[in-house]
């Protein structure tokens, strides 16, 4: 994990449109799950400074997509479009044409470009309020951050290694809320 984490850092110091040159499946996977670790502690340690900022009253409680969500529709329903339809459209639209930007300063500019508006877009996730607003950089952080580490795995491995990334990040963490709704209730 430590050889992929440092490659990460470099890659997003320096981002190059460069395919991995090694296509042994087990090293793939290696990668794969090597990411999904990092960014479910990227996320885990955003919400705890989110959860902390909270507390003291800084950032107030926010309504999310989920409050809803969650209570309309079956546990299934939600794991399926939360690991699968959501994964596969969001890498389409935001990971699929990183490949088309050939010149390595615009390459650049495209990562970093489309890594923030997919953030961005989750801000819908929330119900939008003077406080969502002004806190949404650090709202959408973990969304940013792991957008990234989705680019990187795009563009390194291929299209089909970010949707499964993106599938078993969503999925993890979905199925953990689901988990811990269901023991509440």
């Amino acid at each position: 994990m430590t050889k992929t984490f440092n490659e990460l850092i470099n890659y997003l110091i320096n981002p190059i449109l460069e395919e991995d040159t090694n296509h042994n499946f087990f090293y793939r996977c290696k990668v794969l799950l090597s990411l999904l670790l990092i960014s479910i502690t990227i996320s885990f340690l955003i919400s705890l400074v989110n959860g902390f900022l909270t507390s003291i009253g800084v950032l107030h409680e926010i309504s999310h997509i989920t409050d809803t969500l969650f209570e309309d529709s079956s546990s299934f329903k939600i794991l399926f479009l939360a690991a699968v339809i959501a994964p596969v459209m969001e890498e389409l639209i935001f990971r699929a044409p990183l490949t088309l930007f050939k010149q390595a300063r615009l390459f650049k500019i495209a990562f970093y470009a489309i890594g923030s508006i997919f953030a961005y877009v989750h801000l819908f996730n929330f119900e939008l309020t003077t406080n969502v607003i002004l806190f949404s950089p650090l709202l959408v952080a973990p969304q940013f951050f792991i957008g990234l580490i989705f680019g990187f795995i795009r563009v390194r491995l291929g299209l089909l290694w970010s949707i499964f990334l993106h599938s078993l990040y969503n999925g993890l963490l979905v199925s953990l809320f689901l988990l811990a709704s269901n023991g509440n209730s």
